[in-house]
């Protein structure tokens, strides 16, 4: 048995923000293809970590001036960085011990289900499709789901790689909550952290309750009103998500995650600078319907606007060039208000404006 202060004090140092660990049972009702069970059939325990995102990464696009900081640090920085060098010291520690750490850090877009939509018809991200199609005929792309996995051994475990919920194991972690846009809530960042994650076998000699604290979304919409797609729904519209752990029930907005995708990445006529006003004029072929709110949300719709507005982006991070941050601005800035958990958190907001900024064309 492993003392649970001494492992988190080991994750501080490694450069965690905030641990949790829980029983390894309260994911036990999780579907097959993402029940972490099968990544580790002994596992007795998860250990959370949280990586909290620096306010200030937002800070250029919040002035509309800066939008490479932001999936290059908080994306980049963390997953590829600092949350894999925190999962190696603490597994260090933990084997150490004489017990087996499974390290998982944020990956994605790798198994038999699709991390974009749930569904298990294997699709790809729009801008896979492309180079699997044109520049990759003979090789592996890194897909949203694989469409050729098969398990080893059928009948006894999953088409690899297993991928889980990374919020849904956050909230069983204790670490905090999932807000009505989907984002993981921490009484500490608000929305302004990612996760990663540790699966071992050894048992803790305590384990974190699930947050039961002061709800920390404040269900007061901001979200759904400046995402730039549309993509939330209304808090009253009935269309939610649910899921639980044990008589803990979690519920959040049924997101349109297809068009989310599509405007996390180019964010539309108003929110895009780096697109000319003339290109959403034209929109060649109508390739650019489903950002003009002219055609539904689908993986083919989604495949034309990257096609037309490939050439439009700034250089890459290995990450999606994200133009949007509109639910996570607006969450911050409701949740630095009296009442949310951010308060007093900083000594300036970070919205200095009445709102968010939005093009003239």
């Amino acid at each position: 048995m492993l003392s649970a202060a001494q492992i988190k004090e080991i994750a501080r140092k490694a450069g965690a923000d905030k641990c949790g660990i829980a029983p390894i049972s309260r994911m036990k009702d999780a579907p097959a293809e993402m029940n972490p069970t099968y990544l580790f059939p002994n596992c007795r325990s998860i250990v959370g970590f949280v990586f909290r995102i620096p306010r200030g990464v937002q800070r250029g696009i919040e002035e509309g001036t800066q939008f490479y900081q932001y999936p290059s640090m908080a994306y980049g920085g963390i997953n590829e960085i600092l949350a894999p060098a925190t999962l190696y010291h603490v597994g260090k520690a933990i084997e150490d011990e004489g017990y087996e750490a499974v390290v998982y850090r944020n990956t994605g877009a790798r198994g038999c289900v699709s991390d974009m939509d749930g569904s298990k018809d294997a699709k790809l991200s729009p801008e896979e499709q492309i180079e699997v199609s044109e520049n990759a005929k003979d090789s592996t792309a890194h897909h949203r789901s694989v469409d050729f996995t098969r398990a080893t051994r059928p009948g006894e475990n999953v088409p690899p790689d297993l991928q889980f919920q990374f919020r849904i194991c956050a909230v069983a972690c204790g670490l905090g909550e999932i807000g009505w846009s989907k984002m993981l809530l921490t009484p500490e960042f608000g929305p302004l952290q990612r996760v990663a994650f540790l699966f071992t076998d050894a048992e803790f000699d305590e384990y974190d309750e699930i947050y039961h604290g002061k709800p920390l979304c404040r269900k007061c919409g901001a979200c759904v009103r400046e995402c730039p797609g549309h993509c939330i729904p209304d808090l009253k519209s009935g269309k939610t998500c649910t899921a639980t752990i044990g008589d803990y029930k979690m519920e959040w907005g049924d997101i349109d995650m297809w068009k989310c995708y599509a405007f996390y990445t180019h964010a539309g006529r108003y929110f895009n600078p780096f697109v000319p006003k003339e290109v959403w004029d034209e929109n060649k072929n109508g390739d650019l319907d489903l950002m003009e709110g002219k055609a539904q949300a689908s993986e083919q719709e989604i495949m034309k606007v990257y096609r037309a507005l490939a050439k439009y982006f700034p250089s890459w991070v290995g990450y999606n060039m994200a133009k949007c941050g509109g639910c996570i601005r607006a969450c911050v800035s409701m949740l630095e208000k009296p009442g949310g958990c951010m308060h007093g958190r900083f000594k300036n907001p970070l919205r200095t404006r009445a709102k968010a900024w939005k093009m003239d064309r």
